[in-house]
């Protein structure tokens, strides 16, 4: 392989520009953000990765904030940073280049930089779609994302074949190159493979294809390599043990794993932001909710440059009191993100207003806040990201609208069904206290239900709340207390008005329950019914995540006659 550029910039510059990002990173790691956006914006017009790793930088923090200013910013700048990449890039057709550099020819006709310019191009188009995603879960924004992302997707395929020449001869930056690769290969497989299946066979009559492990195992060996891109690997990494798993999943990461990755950046980078928010996440989702606490407080106190990292440990915090039904410091924290972030008003509002419900009598409401009052604002605080509604935002919009009458009747647990739509149940269930104490709250809300005078809402509310408290006696191991209540709600599933999104629910709840006792074949069937048999309800693209993962789950066990 050639190492002048014919024009371009000579190989060694290539290097210095990789040594240039990767100290810009390890400022970024110690928390001196715009040190590191200003050092690479510098160059960010002339050197393809100046701009990729600027690019890449702000896309890290649209995607740890979901503030709406942070995803356009991050967008914009991608699209330029491909443009840079695109100057950089050999002028031939890609398609046509690598049919015969794959075939064993010609294997000068790419120079170092422009086998580079490639890799780096593929992941600005990646990374595009990946904001795409974050902008909105909906399926059919994925599929335009997915398919104007197949470059992307050919030409890590292609790069990846081509190093597997035996012809193939490494530059003198081949690692980062090499970790470019396993970067995409592993994204692209991870994130296909957690796709819906109707998505997915979509997505394979165009060409796409997707291996859960082979994309763990790729990722993995990029985080290993001492590269531009261990780290990037290292994070996706920890975004789907830790989050991806949860929230478009059934709560199945591999923590173990996560510690594992995180350790060496906590023990380099001890007050790094980034690393000690996972580091409280992976103390959450272990079920050490005071120890988890604390790394988020620590997060917070470690730099105080980007505010929008406080944001994001103050929704885990809100989460993390709402475990331990602590409301003051649950709507605390929920009113610190209504004032300070832009993701969602309606949705901290919201949750403001959840957390007062669940005040009791003797309480002092703060600031004399009305949760009626609350939760009628939350419909005027819709906003559009891409033109396009939060899924998280709709479904509090429609559930506060049962408080715009005179005389409303009451959500019975706001937070507790909310955060069932964030998997905080998976959370939970690691403590067997928190898990009782949860399961005695939600018993005294089903006798409040008992006497209550009958309404349109009363079925849809009773419903819920045996949803929730089947998931505490599935943690508590009291199967047949469980089963009973996930049967009950296709049941009753004529009578349900307006949270229709409860049968698909519990048909996965008793799902998961059946593959726990190794019902395999029932749980398949359960699963299949929910996927197919029920459309246009709340949450219904994360529901469909949650099936998909399941069925992974279930098509994985041995068959064992069950």
């Amino acid at each position: 392989m050639s190492t002048d550029t014919g024009g371009g910039l000579p190989a060694s510059d290539l290097k210095t520009s990789l040594d240039e990002c990767m100290i810009a990173l390890d400022m970024f790691l110690n928390n001196n953000f715009q040190e590191a956006l200003c050092f690479l914006q510098a160059k960010s017009k002339e050197s393809m990765y100046h701009a990729l790793t600027y690019a890449t930088m702000l896309e890290m923090q649209a995607m740890m904030t979901f503030d709406p200013h942070d995803i356009m910013n991050a967008g914009n700048t991608m699209k330029e940073a491909q443009a840079v990449c695109q100057r950089f890039r050999k002028k031939s057709t890609v398609a046509d280049s690598f049919n015969t550099l794959v075939r064993g020819q010609s294997l000068d006709q790419f120079t170092e930089e422009e086998i580079h310019a490639e890799v780096c191009y593929a992941e600005c188009l990646l990374q595009r779609a990946a904001l795409t995603f974050l902008q909105d879960e909906n399926m059919v924004s994925f599929i335009k994302g997915g398919i104007k992302v197949r470059n992307s997707y050919q030409t890590y395929k292609e790069l990846d074949s081509l190093q597997k020449c035996a012809n193939y001869v490494k530059g003198d930056s081949h690692c980062h190159f090499e970790g470019g690769v396993k970067l995409g290969v592993g994204a692209f497989n991870l994130t296909l493979s957690m796709l819906p299946t109707r998505i997915l066979r979509l997505l394979e009559f165009v060409g796409f294809s997707g291996n859960k492990d082979y994309g763990l195992t790729q990722l993995h060996e990029g985080t290993a390599a001492h590269s531009f891109r261990a780290l990037l690997c290292t994070l996706l990494l920890l975004c789907y043990h830790t989050f991806l798993s949860f929230v478009l999943g059934t709560g199945k990461g591999n923590i173990e794993e996560a510690e594992n990755l995180l350790q060496p950046y906590l023990k380099r980078y001890p007050k790094g932001a980034i690393f000690l928010f996972f580091a409280g996440r992976i103390e959450e989702i272990k079920g050490n909710i005071d120890n988890a606490i604390q790394r988020f407080e620590e997060c917070c106190e470690a730099q105080q440059n980007w505010k929008q990292f406080h944001h994001m440990c103050y929704w885990q915090l809100m989460w993390c009191f709402t475990y331990k039904q602590q409301w003051k410091m649950a709507y605390f924290y929920a009113d610190l993100l209504s004032k300070e972030s832009s993701w969602s008003k309606a949705t901290y509002v919201y949750m403001k207003a959840a957390c007062l419900s669940m005040f009791g009598e003797q309480d002092s409401k703060p600031f004399e806040d009305n949760e009626v009052q609350l939760f009628r604002q939350v419909p005027s605080l819709k906003v559009k990201i891409a033109g396009k509604s939060l899924p998280t935002e709709k479904f509090a919009i429609r559930k506060s609208r049962r408080y715009l009458p005179q005389n409303p009747i009451p959500l019975p647990v706001p937070p507790l069904e909310m955060m069932y739509i964030w998997n905080g149940y998976a959370v939970i269930g690691k403590q067997r206290d928190l898990t009782e104490a949860m399961l005695m709250t939600l018993t005294l809300a089903e006798e409040a239900l008992e006497g209550a005078a009958a309404s349109e809402f009363l079925v849809d509310d009773q419903c819920l709340v045996k949803l929730l408290k089947g998931l505490c006696f599935k943690y508590l191991d009291r199967i047949s207390e469980a089963e009973e209540c996930f049967k009950y709600i296709p049941a009753n599933e004529k009578k349900i008005k307006y949270d229709e999104y409860l049968v698909p629910n519990a048909w996965l709840e008793l799902a998961l329950l059946y593959l726990q006792l190794g019902r395999r074949q029932e749980a398949i069937k359960l699963l299949e019914n929910a996927k197919h048999n029920y459309k246009n309800y709340s949450m219904e693209s994360r529901t469909h995540f949650r099936i998909q993962d399941a069925l992974l789950q279930a098509k994985s066990v041995p068959h064992n006659g069950c």
